[in-house]
């Protein structure tokens, strides 16, 4: 039996997969064993090592104040990188020769730099150019650094989006006199969404592991630069790096799932041609239509 997509494997390519499958379960626990064994020998499962991680203390003092930055961060970069990355993305569609120039430039210009190189601009120009307190700057550095970068990133994206739709969506609706704006908000925008949302969460998720950059370079003291306090004070550098990750891993898992159902909703909504009619309503009509049938035959 073959599918649209591909050929159902034969009983050879059959046993090619166990086969497969078994020499992949056997690597992955040979090198799981091979690390676990290493931890071991250097005396890093010792419970002295983990025990921190099971007291409020490491959380309250070090880890959640560091998540928190991390949230503050990564939130605010989100919510203004979205609508801007939107707004150059369609003035990159523009007619207009004087709206499509300078957003292809500032695209392109912004996209080109790397991002913790623009953290370190706005870090100096925070510094020598405005009344920002030195508190305050390395948040607003951060920021800066993922909003421009990301946003000229997530214009390319509704760019692509929007033109990924046939033609015809805009044809038409120019056809029935819609303006363009009308064309845009109205037909090809709420199309796209669906089609660039996991472009977007992808780089939502790079908006949430960049903000350890800043903890870095700058001391803003978000999850990553926590965890090296709490390594200081501790002596647990590999178990502090572990359980970072594993809150990164779990955060990035929580937004890709969001996006995930988002996704459906989005899907299932579009599918819906109108109201949804109950039981009662469907007897109903069934039964007017067939006692309009009886009476149009008793009238002929």
């Amino acid at each position: 039996m073959t599918s649209v997509l591909y050929d159902a494997p034969g009983p050879r390519a059959k046993r090619r997969n166990v086969i497969l499958s078994v020499v992949f379960v056997a690597v992955l626990a040979l090198v799981l064993w091979w690390v676990y064994k290493t931890m071991d020998d250097k005396g890093q499962l010792e419970w002295s090592l983990w025990k921190p991680f099971t007291q409020s203390e490491a959380w309250t003092t070090y880890l959640l104040p560091g998540l928190a930055d991390t949230l503050k961060a990564a939130a605010l970069a989100m919510v203004i990188a979205l609508p801007l990355g939107a707004v150059l993305g369609i003035a990159r569609m523009s007619d207009h020769r004087w709206v499509r120039g300078p957003a292809a430039v500032v695209v392109e210009f912004f996209r080109a730099i790397p991002v913790l190189l623009l953290m370190l601009f706005a870090n100096e120009f925070f510094a020598r150019s405005t009344d920002v307190s030195s508190a305050d700057r390395p948040l607003y550095a951060v920021v800066t650094g993922l909003v421009l970068y990301n946003a000229s990133v997530l214009a390319e994206v509704v760019r692509a989006g929007i033109l990924s739709l046939p033609k015809g969506q805009s044809e038409a609706a120019q056809a029935i006199g819609l303006r363009k704006s009308q064309v845009m908000g109205s037909i090809l925008l709420p199309q796209a969404v669906t089609v660039m949302l996991p472009a977007i969460v992808s780089q939502l998720v790079v908006i949430v592991k960049d903000t350890a950059l800043g903890g870095v370079m700058l001391g803003f003291t978000e999850l990553l630069n926590s965890r090296g306090t709490l390594a200081a004070n501790y002596a647990n550098v590999v178990q502090s790096f572990i359980v970072v990750a594993i809150i990164y891993i779990v955060l990035n898992f929580l937004l890709t799932s969001f996006a995930s159902w988002l996704e459906g909703r989005l899907r299932r909504s579009k599918r819906s041609t109108g109201a949804v009619l109950g039981v009662d309503d469907v007897d109903e009509l069934n039964a007017g239509e067939v006692g309009g049938t009886f009476a149009t035959g008793a009238e002929k």
